[in-house]
């Protein structure tokens, strides 16, 4: 199992601390591979840029498919480009892939035509795995799950991550998280500023 897999679980298996937004966690579920690619030696990091280095089968169809989205041309990619690039999409390709596993069923709402309701995990090796890491507190995955609003920012100081590269991975992360819930408050006030014309407000 990934990281990003298990943040996935963890998504679906933990009560947030507030509503999660899809575009958030997809962004949470790239810094993963990232994470997981870095520590596979498959990208490395010069600065902000994403270098790609081995190509290795990794076991895991969504991990594969990141690492062959890697840029090998030079100048090689921002990260925060790479994060925005292949996170679209990418919280349905990971729930997709459960339920093709057997992992995850969607409870039924007779109201709602075909597959309707809500994810529902199923007891598996992987979902207790992920809930391992969750109750060890294992640092990456806290903080992935802590910018996309799993669970509240820790009141004080807890161990964290001390290779640079990962740090750099998880600061991305929270940027553009950070940068994506501003362009939702834009578009809302935007949004809301037409209706009143409308409105004759």
């Amino acid at each position: 199992m990934s990281t990003a897999r298990d943040l996935m679980v963890i998504a679906l298996d933990v009560k947030p601390s507030r509503p999660l937004e899809r575009g958030d966690l997809s962004l949470a579920l790239a810094g993963a591979e990232a994470y997981d690619l870095l520590r596979a030696e498959v990208l490395t990091l010069d600065g902000d840029r994403v270098v790609p280095g081995l190509q290795p089968e990794l076991g895991d169809r969504l991990l594969d498919e990141a690492a062959s989205s890697l840029l090998r041309q030079v100048p090689y990619e921002p990260l925060q480009d790479w994060l925005w690039r292949r996170g679209r999409g990418l919280t349905s390709a990971y729930l997709a892939d459960l339920e093709q596993e057997g992992q995850l069923t969607w409870a039924r709402v007779r109201w709602l035509p075909l597959r309707g309701g809500h994810p529902v995990l199923t007891d598996t090796e992987a979902r207790r795995r992920a809930a391992y890491r969750w109750a060890a507190d294992e640092p990456v995955l806290l903080t992935l799950a802590t910018a996309v609003g799993i669970r509240d920012e820790p009141a004080g100081e807890e161990p964290g991550v001390t290779d640079d590269a990962v740090l750099t991975v998880l600061a991305a992360v929270h940027e553009a998280v950070m940068e994506l819930g501003a362009v939702r408050q834009r578009r809302a006030i935007e949004e809301a500023a037409f209706a009143n014309v409308w409105r004759g407000a």
